[in-house]
């Protein structure tokens, strides 16, 4: 499992297409500097292979390294794990079941180990690439309940983690309330994403609940934010 019960953990999201190579790499270092717990790499639009990336981090750092795969041209070997992503808050039938039997054979030979994810968009103020290019529509942020009964339903389909998504470049976080009532109502772990710019929303979304929070743009603008992550987390541990 890639997350230990009750404690707290960070994961830097890289997209192969949108990092550049001195940002990534200054990314890089800081992150085995502050214990970055994992790194995530993929992303909703990505035209570059990610498999010399993920060669580079493991070659560079000793975090583990799961693959984040937005579509079936991502899937590739070298990772230490992927997260399978079922979008349970859309009703498009070939991200919810469709790829994944396509990636199936590819999957189970590869000796990665495959974490079954519930990923939930939620409306954080503006369409994110993941929804267009999805076409599904988020969960508004302001519909609690909907939120919650989808995260129940994918743990009750056997979704070993659910993720709470705001989406890259999001005005605002996951409400912590939606946060907070989801948890209460899940016994696997919680990753939220999406909106996290600075160090007081890191600190609230954790604090809400969540076990894992992942970082993307916000640390791409201001890199000593993942530093600034990983010592709330430790003082929350």
């Amino acid at each position: 499992m890639i997350n230990q019960k009750g404690k707290k953990r960070i994961a830097l999201l890289l997209d192969p297409d949108e990092t550049k190579s001195e940002t990534r790499d200054n990314l890089l270092v800081i992150a085995e500097q502050s214990r970055t717990d994992y790194i995530l790499i993929g992303g909703s639009l990505t035209y570059v292979h990610p498999g010399d990336l993920i060669n580079h981090v493991k070659s560079t750092t000793s975090i583990p390294v799961f693959l984040f795969p937005g579509n079936l041209l991502q899937l590739t070997e070298g990772a230490d794990g992927v997260l399978l992503l079922s979008l349970i808050s859309g009703r498009n039938p070939e991200l919810l079941i469709g790829n994944h039997v396509v990636a199936a054979p590819f999957l189970r030979r590869i000796k990665s180990n495959v974490i079954s994810v519930g990923y939930i968009l939620v409306n954080c103020g503006q369409r994110t690439s993941v929804e267009y290019m999805s076409q599904t529509e988020a969960i508004p942020s302001n519909k609690t309940n909907i939120a919650v009964a989808t995260a129940i339903a994918g743990e009750m389909l056997g979704l070993k983690m659910i993720y709470l998504e705001a989406g890259s470049g999001a005005d605002h976080p996951v409400p912590t309330g939606m946060i907070r009532s989801v948890k209460e109502n899940i016994t696997v772990p919680l990753i939220v994403g999406g909106g996290l710019n600075n160090k007081e929303s890191i600190q609230t979304v954790f604090e809400a609940g969540a076990d894992i929070v992942v970082l993307g743009n916000g640390c791409e603008s201001d890199p000593s934010l993942l530093e600034a992550a990983c010592s709330i987390r430790d003082s929350l541990n």
